[in-house]
């Protein structure tokens, strides 16, 4: 490290490294984070100026006002639980790693290896589906909202036609920036990561505002009214008319689940932060109370600027665009607002990159994927992953050459996301005072069990709810990877796969820290 023994942050540092050690990993990130940055690169990842505006529609255009009213709030609860339970497990063992880490070692390492097939799988679809969103917000809002143009060669109707291919350029750019900016460093990514976090307080805050002194009306009674715009109603945003509004609630439980997800990036940065241990679970729960706060408040206004809420909800995917444009708010500060939401949206993506090359690094290190070798080369000048964070870039692309993407992606990254928070939840749960006895400075005592149980639960209907028409490729997915990784697993995977290294190969492998260490110029403590 850089830090000398003099420094007062120099003995926090030693002790988490001396933990990395007890868990059989060489510190070859740079440990500088402090809790501000591990809470400001999960309240970024969240950014309710991403998911709560592109996903809008999905809230709005299924139970009306009170999908955002009653439903952001219920969305976020559970949300908050699974964080607060994950928090803990994060305390006991803080590593880049993660869900994988902390399943397999409270599951086995055949459920870690599962869970992080899904984690990596949703941490790769928030990538693509917020790059995604980039580009739909900057030829909605920016060019055409502020510049006037007309985006018309913008928008692609199928694969390979003209606005395909402005649309893969375009993401493929952003991506390539993140990836540039990721490789720099640790030290570049979070001084971006928290100017993200102070943008988010003040641009969602300035645009609550925006909408509410504008509004042609203040009838709060719209965020507890429940009205149907299943089907044509609500622009098709949900094919299918629901019979019961209770089932069209559940589906706009959907906006709180894509947005309020992928809060373990402070998890996946515990190897890069300090006093990880205590600031992790920490960067944890907050990031989802902040987000949950500010987003309430913001999503509320939109309801409550609408001139017309039926209008609103026949422009299905475009109710958030049409409450912006119709808003009387002065026009500078509307397309200042524009550029604020395309920016955030961008610096969403940067964080959700860096969580998944951690990721990915950490599941590489233990041979969890192919080409592991190469995944898990960590560059000694920046003190990054950098073929992690390429692999991951090159792939989010991928995923977003399907003509219908976006609203897959969403849904599936918030759903594979879960999933893999549940097993690491309920691994835990039925670990708890058997195999695991030892926790962190994070430890929710007696409430343990009963939060786990909750968690659980919630994960388990949010899950649910994410796989409904006309989500069901989700669900296609997810028993597709079942299938797959079930036979890849008995098929021989089980005996060649160690895991997280456990009891006498942790100290078999000090003498292979100290020399990872070594080659990237890191003193071993």
């Amino acid at each position: 490290m850089s830090q000398s023994h003099n420094d007062p942050g120099y003995h926090g540092v030693e002790e988490d490294v001396k933990q990395l050690h007890g868990m059989g990993y060489a510190q070859e990130l740079s440990r500088r984070m402090g809790g501000f940055q591990n809470f400001a690169i999960s309240f970024s990842i969240i950014c309710v100026l991403a998911g709560g505006i592109t996903a809008f529609p999905a809230a709005f255009s299924a139970a009306g006002g009170a999908s955002v009213g009653y439903g952001w709030p219920l969305a976020c609860l559970f949300a908050l639980i699974v964080s607060i339970s994950l928090g803990q497990v994060a305390s006991a063992y803080p590593t880049a790693g993660g869900i994988y880490h902390w399943a397999s070692m409270l599951g086995g390492k055949g459920w870690g290896w599962a869970a992080a097939w899904f984690n990596l799988a949703g941490l790769l679809f928030v990538v693509s589906s917020v790059n995604f969103g980039v580009f739909l917000l900057f030829r909605d809002l920016f060019l055409a909202g502020v510049l006037g143009m007309d985006v018309t060669s913008w928008t692609s109707s199928a694969m390979l036609d003209t606005g395909w291919w402005i649309q893969t350029i375009f993401i493929s750019v952003i991506t390539a920036l993140q990836a540039i900016i990721n490789h720099r460093g640790i030290r570049l990514t979070t001084i971006l990561t928290d100017f993200s976090g102070y943008l988010i307080f003040v641009g969602s805050v300035v645009l609550t505002i925006a909408l509410l002194v504008y509004a042609p009306s203040l009838d709060f009674s719209r965020l507890f009214t429940f009205t149907n715009y299943t089907g044509d109603a609500g622009g098709g945003v949900w094919p299918t008319a629901q019979a019961g509004i209770f089932l069209a609630f559940m589906l706009g439980l959907l906006q709180g689940v894509y947005t309020i997800t992928g809060f373990d990036a402070s998890g996946h940065t515990s190897e890069e932060t300090r006093n990880a241990a205590v600031e992790v679970p920490k960067g944890m729960y907050r990031s989802v109370w902040w987000s949950f706060l500010f987003g309430y408040v913001m999503v509320c206004a939109f309801v409550l600027a609408m001139p017309s809420m039926d209008e609103a909800a026949k422009t299905g995917w475009g109710s958030s665009n049409y409450v912006m444009a119709s808003s009387p708010m002065p026009t500078v500060l509307r397309d200042i607002l524009y550029i604020v939401i395309v920016i955030s949206n961008f610096l969403c993506a940067l964080s959700g990159l860096t969580s998944c090359s951690r990721m990915m690094f950490a599941f590489a290190r233990d041979g969890g994927l192919p080409f592991s070798t190469a995944l898990r080369k960590v560059s000694p000048a920046f003190r990054t992953p950098v073929n992690a964070i390429w692999a991951a870039a090159v792939l989010s692309i991928v995923a977003t050459l399907y003509g219908d993407a976006f609203f897959v992606l969403a849904t599936g990254c918030a759903v594979f996301l879960y999933i893999s928070y549940v097993m690491a939840v309920a691994a835990g749960l039925l670990a708890e005072g058997k195999t695991w006895t030892k926790k962190g400075p994070f430890n929710l005592g007696g409430l343990s069990k009963p939060i786990a149980l909750f968690a659980v639960i919630g994960c388990l209907i949010l899950i649910a709810v994410g796989v409904q028409p006309p989500n069901e490729k989700v669900g296609y997915l997810i028993v597709g990877m079942i299938g797959v990784m079930v036979v890849i697993w008995y098929a021989g995977l089980r005996n060649r796969f160690a895991g997280p290294p456990i009891g006498d190969a942790i100290a078999r492998k000090q003498a292979e820290i100290a020399a990872r260490e070594k080659a990237v110029g890191e003193a071993a403590q």
